[in-house]
């Protein structure tokens, strides 16, 4: 684009790392600079004509993925960009509902390849936006967590790339219905209805991992809850998210009396523990923080989340939902 752009935003994001989008953006003719050696946001742009790029990304980031095929719609080229997993499609799926020509292949050894050009004008449409599972994810583990509940969730967003959570839960020994199913903006939708039940320890890793990275804050409450060893490898992406998540979500589920040891890609949590109610710490993290709120039902004694402002990132209605939720149901 033909404009000079900053962008930016608050502490946590501007300790994300940038670079992994910066590098291959630069690759394709961008001018941009950031902080730390070209790797931390505020981050400037002057806007020019981009030129294509082959290229893998090194690790299986939908956001990663998104960008480079954004800018690909831009470029003076074909462009092919490749993942060693699979990551969230939503972009592929929008790109089908638009109706814009891209192709997706197989390029052995779990690597999938997408290749995209320049199309001109490019032509709107009305979207329905269906509700997000990472949101939905909180409730679900409330639901499942507080005895003699039953909770339903309208309209989730059941897209397969996006429902490592719901498998995880069913390898716990949990049954969650789905009902009402259909098909939103080339989305697939579906009513969950959840009730209490006992959860069965279980072990997470390898290619599931993209396709439930946000969920694991508030997998690891559900852990503490279940019988057995629960064991998370394979998300070393978890470090370098709005905290490092594995050693903030050790640190303060620890404080409620939660065993779980932090690994170097992971954490190990044995259950099932009793919780107990004490003053714990966001860290500015909003998924750490929707993680404790719900720990904190199932805690004896009060919970005090600090720094729990940071929810309004992804859920501004959070507390009010939940504050809801208990009232409905006289916690």
């Amino acid at each position: 684009q033909s404009f000079f752009s900053i962008l930016t935003g608050d502490d946590s994001l501007r300790s994300r790392p940038m670079d992994r989008i910066i590098e291959p953006l630069r690759l394709m003719g961008a001018d941009i600079y950031g902080r730390s050696n070209n790797s931390r946001a505020p981050i400037a742009i002057i806007g020019q004509s981009l030129k294509p790029i082959s290229y893998l990304t090194p690790v299986a980031s939908a956001q990663v993925k998104t960008a480079l095929l954004f800018a690909a719609m831009y470029a003076e080229g074909k462009s092919e960009i490749t993942e060693n997993r699979q990551s969230r499609d939503h972009t592929e799926r929008f790109f089908e509902y638009l109706s814009i020509d891209f192709q997706r292949t197989e390029a052995g050894g779990g690597k999938v390849k997408i290749s995209l050009s320049n199309q001109g004008n490019y032509k709107a449409r009305d979207i329905i936006v269906a509700g997000d599972i990472s949101s939905a994810a909180y409730f679900i583990a409330a639901g499942l967590l507080v005895k003699g509940s039953e909770i339903t969730i309208v309209d989730v967003g059941l897209n397969p790339t996006r429902i490592g959570i719901l498998e995880v839960l069913q390898n716990m020994g949990t049954e969650i219905e789905v009902l009402e199913q259909k098909v939103l903006a080339n989305e697939p939708v579906g009513t969950l209805f959840i009730k209490s039940q006992a959860l069965a320890a279980t072990e997470i890793g390898g290619a599931i991992i993209p396709r439930l990275i946000d969920e694991l804050p508030i997998i690891a409450v559900l852990a503490t809850q279940a019988e057995g060893r629960t064991i998370v490898k394979d998300a070393a992406e978890l470090r370098v998210k709005e905290t490092d998540r594995i050693t903030y979500l050790v640190s303060e589920l620890r404080k409620m009396g939660a065993k779980i040891e932090g690994q170097a890609d992971g954490f190990i949590i044995d259950g099932p523990t009793s919780l107990r109610g004490a003053v714990v710490d966001s860290h500015g993290d909003h998924r750490l923080a929707m993680s404790l709120a719900i720990a904190g039902l199932i805690a004896k004694g009060e919970t005090i989340i600090q720094n729990a402002e940071c929810i309004s990132i992804s859920y501004p209605q959070f507390e009010a939902t939940l504050k809801r939720i208990i009232e409905q149901a006289q916690i």
